[in-house]
């Protein structure tokens, strides 16, 4: 047996499908498409993932849960509770709780969240504050300054 005597199975090979010539062809005028509609034209139909308009699934996905927010900002965090037991008058910055052994890493910003009571005036220096921790802060007396 040569190259050239090789031939496909009987059967496998079908005959390609010729539309649009005639009622007697069996795909005639229509040509199996049906009758009108986005489905019936020539040109690509829909893309993958289309739903009609509706929003599609994967631009719905991410809303639900535990999905990473995109360029989500990272905080080294400390709660008022823990600045309560420094001297009234410190200069609180990210350094400075370092030195006084509050934090162990400062590998971020400085953000004070507002968990905990604070009675002494404090000047904190961070890069963020939640609401309630800067309420505190002024209530006691200290200040607030947002660094970059």
């Amino acid at each position: 047996m040569r190259l050239n005597d090789a031939q496909p199975k009987e059967g496998s090979k079908k005959r390609r499908r010729r539309v649009g010539r005639g009622i007697s062809a069996g795909q005639g005028a229509s040509c199996g498409f049906g009758m009108r509609g986005q489905k019936s034209r020539s040109g690509r139909g829909t893309r993958p993932g289309f739903e009609g308009g509706q929003l599609p699934l994967y631009r719905r996905i991410p809303k639900l849960k535990h999905f990473p927010l995109v360029n989500q900002k990272i905080y080294t965090i400390v709660n008022v509770e823990d600045l309560a037991d420094l001297a009234a008058g410190t200069e609180v910055t990210l350094d400075s709780l370092l030195e006084a052994g509050i934090l162990t890493t400062a590998k971020a910003p400085l953000k004070v969240l507002g968990n905990g009571e604070i009675s002494n005036a404090l000047t904190v220096r961070a890069a963020a504050f939640t609401k309630s921790a800067k309420a505190k802060i002024e209530e006691a007396g200290g200040t607030c300054e947002v660094v970059s």
